[in-house]
């Protein structure tokens, strides 16, 4: 399902593509061939995307850059492993550390699996 949503918005050429909460309802390994997927499409079609979620596991596996939002204001905005590594607010700092232990590497691991290179 989420691969033929993915082909209807390649089908006009796009500059970008929202992807919001696109593999929050899939299991770990869905989603790992999903995200590998845009990934591969970000590379090949020079695409960008606006990635919306709530999983911040995936949000980091999949940003460059990122924007935190608190009740519909941003936050903080800025380098994606800057912002994970240094959090420039109370909020963002919880965010980050309420992400579950292991769930990116877990996403990593399956991806490597299958011979997918994971920078």
């Amino acid at each position: 399902r989420q691969r033929i949503g993915i082909a209807r918005a390649l089908a006009v050429n796009p500059k970008f593509i929202i992807c919001d909460e696109s593999v929050s309802a899939l299991d770990v390994s869905v989603q790992a061939q999903v995200l590998n997927l845009l990934n591969e499409l970000k590379e090949e079609f020079g695409l960008t995307y606006i990635f919306i979620s709530h999983d911040l596991s995936v949000v980091k596996y999949m940003s460059d850059r990122m924007v935190v939002m608190q009740e519909g204001r941003i936050e903080e905005m800025g380098d994606a492993d800057q912002i994970y590594t240094k959090p420039g607010t109370p909020y963002t700092q919880k965010l980050i550390d309420a992400i579950p232990e292991g769930k990116l590497e877990d996403i990593k691991r399956h991806l490597e699996s299958k011979g997918v290179k994971v920078g």
